[in-house]
């Protein structure tokens, strides 16, 4: 009878002891073994015992020793169910770094390297194979450039093959980009040997997996090719249209995208973005011709019609001084734009923007210069210093020139949606930053100001991730410059501790008693009475009349006064409306004596200051109208009236008011707990206890 695979015959000896021949089963735990070998001895203890071999390097045998052997005896089975099963179990064990340095010690790669090259099967045994090639040089212990040139091409041919099963040719990407990776002579021969074509075909491939692998190794031989050839490598596949299908096939697929993918994009977003590096290190020529047109061309798009010419007429010194004056207008510091341009960063990539800026969107271009040119001069946005310095701004958000992280995942959908995507988000950026200027109101004392807040506009939008530039320019539009003030204040407080839930319920128990304080403010400035003026039906402001809260709150009082007498006594009033008669306060368009004007502008302004309160007269409705003097007086009164008839106080001014007296109110209270960090839920209660005998009663006295 044949004995099975696992059992072998090894001869164990022992000083002053008779060798023993024992038949080894290898599936047996070793302790088992142990235990047999030293009741053969009658030796106790087994465990003080240990197996070691007798010859070579005497290594005590361990678990997985007898493992690893067994497994490589595996491998050689002559039947392909054994050489699975083997298989199988190395790829559970390869983790493992001890079992992995027995296999290899054992040339368990030689003998998995022999299964791969032959491909006597393409199917599991090889899949099999790959995989348990790769767990055990993922440890380091062998270096990828020990490989031999006929196993790297054996694995390229993989990787070639149209008809191959689907598990083998993500392992066979996955080993050609550690190679790629790791050793940059056989990258050399995975670059000449694996076609950019056939990487294509496979990201074509509704296979996650698939595709995975073969980005992986894209990227791995795009970040091992020199500047001109990765230039060349992704003109290629730009021409192949990989840029679309990333977008519509990968990034807009229905299975979401995993980590190692994202990363995969990231990488060639940096690498492609860092094509644009040596435009951003190369100073402007002013020996150059072809860099002179170009500079002219950008003036000559601003200030000259088409067909026309600036020389035409002019003498050369004339031609020169109004040449020097418009590239001041177009918003160069010096009257020689190539003395702005020396600087790098960002060098010669300025001025690709711009031109391209003017190419591509030539209206958006001429109504910014032009613009800006008549604007008063401390208030003009200058278009070059804005382009340059929005260059560098973008660079530096884009990590333009900087070497790719091994992790990040950080990569922006927008960057596949359209070709020349860095120049096309500076077209957005030079708008945006014009708008902001303008927003800001600012003058040219105040640029670096508004290329902060540019600066966080684009930060924020581009860390939203939009998928697509029409929609990165709608978000970066809608974060305006008020926009950006309340998000600062917003995260301000967070970082104060302010919007803590215990805080934000602090706030809560102190509002009514605050809005309390505030309606009583409001009741002693109608106390205090203000002065208004009549508006006649020609719209004249020649009247004056004064209207106060009687000290009880019942009565109002009011009456016509002569300019530049000050404020009457209120005794001295005539007219009165005691406050159970008023209906309700109107404001607005909702007046009568507004409703009764026309729309014009002076009109407008006066509606946004009328107000009006209707009260009981005999059985008609009469009413008391007022225009407020400032936009304060007429949240004053309004919030008063409102409080006077038990209605909230809603006014722009009770808000911030309120918000003021809060936080206030909320440091007062928290001054003793500085630096003292409040947890975002209260402590849990304690359960009582199981008696109360500690409790002490003072009531009794001791006799």
């Amino acid at each position: 009878m044949v004995p099975p695979r696992n059992v072998v015959k090894i001869a164990v000896q022992m000083r002053d002891a008779i060798p023993q021949l024992i038949q080894l089963d290898q599936a047996k735990p070793l302790a088992a073994v142990l235990k047999e070998v030293c009741d053969a001895w009658s030796l106790p203890h087994s465990e003080r015992y240990a197996l070691q071999f007798a010859d070579g390097h005497r290594r005590y045998i361990t678990e997985n020793d007898l493992e690893a052997e067994r497994l490589l005896r595996g491998l050689q089975s002559e039947s392909c169910e054994g050489r699975r099963e083997a298989l199988q179990h190395l790829v559970l064990l390869a983790p493992d770094m001890t079992f992995t340095r027995e296999v290899i010690s054992r040339d368990g790669l030689q003998r998995l390297g022999s299964i791969i090259e032959d491909g006597d099967d393409l199917g599991e045994v090889l899949a099999l194979a790959l995989r348990a090639f790769l767990e055990l040089m993922e440890h380091g212990v062998v270096s990828w450039e020990t490989l031999s040139i006929p196993f790297v091409r054996k694995v390229v041919c993989y990787v070639n093959m149209n008809l191959m099963d689907a598990s083998v040719q993500p392992l066979a990407l996955g080993l050609l980009e550690s190679v790629t990776l790791s050793s940059p002579a056989l990258g050399q021969l995975v670059k000449s040997e694996v076609p950019l074509d056939r990487l294509l075909v496979h990201l074509q491939v509704m296979n996650q997996q698939l595709q995975t692998k073969a980005m992986a190794l894209l990227t791995a031989l795009l970040q091992g090719a020199s500047a001109a050839e990765r230039k060349h490598m992704l003109d290629y596949l730009w021409q192949r249209n990989l840029r679309q299908f990333i977008y519509k096939n990968i990034i807009h697929s229905a299975a979401p995208l995993g980590d190692e993918m994202a990363h995969h994009l990231y990488v060639l977003q940096a690498l492609t973005l860092g094509l644009l590096e040596p435009r951003m290190r190369t100073p402007l020529d002013p020996y150059s011709q072809e860099q002179r047109e170009q500079l002219q061309a950008l003036r000559q798009a601003a200030f000259e019609p088409e067909g026309e010419s600036l020389g035409t007429g002019l003498s050369a010194d004339r031609r020169r001084s109004l040449c020097a004056r418009e590239f001041r207008k177009l918003g160069f510091s010096n009257s020689n734009p190539a003395q702005d341009l020396e600087r790098v960063p960002p060098g010669l990539l300025a001025l690709d923007n711009m031109l391209y800026f003017s190419r591509h969107a030539p209206s958006a271009y001429s109504r910014f210069v032009l613009e800006n040119s008549s604007r008063e001069d401390k208030h003009e946005c200058p278009f070059a210093r804005s382009s340059i310095q929005l260059t560098v701004l973008l660079c530096e958000l884009l990590h333009v020139g900087e070497p790719c992280s091994e992790t990040a995942q950080d990569f922006s959908p927008m960057f596949f949606g359209q070709d020349q995507s860095f120049h096309e988000l500076f077209c957005v950026s030079i708008q945006l930053l014009n708008k902001t200027w303008k927003e800001m109101r600012a003058t040219q004392e105040d640029f670096d100001k508004v290329t902060q807040v540019v600066r966080e506009q684009l930060a924020r939008t581009l860390a939203l991730k939009p998928s697509s530039l029409e929609l990165f320019r709608t978000k970066v539009n809608a974060l305006t410059y008020g926009e950006v003030l309340r998000l600062r204040q917003t995260e301000r407080l967070h970082q104060e501790g302010t919007l803590a839930p215990p805080i934000l319920e602090l706030r809560e128990k102190l509002k009514p008693e605050l809005m309390g304080l505030i309606r009583q403010q409001r009741l002693l400035r109608l106390c205090e009475g203000t002065l208004f003026r009549k508006i006649s039906s020609r719209r004249r402001q020649d009247k004056l009349w004064f209207c106060c809260l009687s000290p009880n709150h019942k009565v109002l009082q009011y009456g016509d006064v002569e300019e530049g007498v000050g404020p009457p006594a209120p005794e001295s009033l005539p007219e009165q409306l005691p406050v159970a008669d008023i209906r309700a306060l109107l404001t607005g368009k909702d007046c009568p004596h507004v409703r009764e004007k026309g729309s014009g502008k002076q009109n407008k302004d006066v509606c946004e200051l009328a107000f009006s309160v209707s009260y009981d007269h005999g059985e008609e409705e009469a009413y008391l109208n007022f225009v407020a003097p400032s936009k304060r007086e007429f949240h004053l009164w309004t919030d008063g009236l409102s409080a006077l008839l038990g209605s909230p106080m809603g006014s722009e001014q009770t808000r911030l008011d309120l918000e003021q007296l809060l936080t206030m109110e909320t440091k007062l209270r928290l001054l003793e707990l500085e630096n003292v960090p409040i947890p975002e839920q209260p402590p849990p209660v304690p359960p009582p206890p199981t008696n109360f005998n500690f409790c002490y009663d003072c009531s009794i006295t001791e006799p």
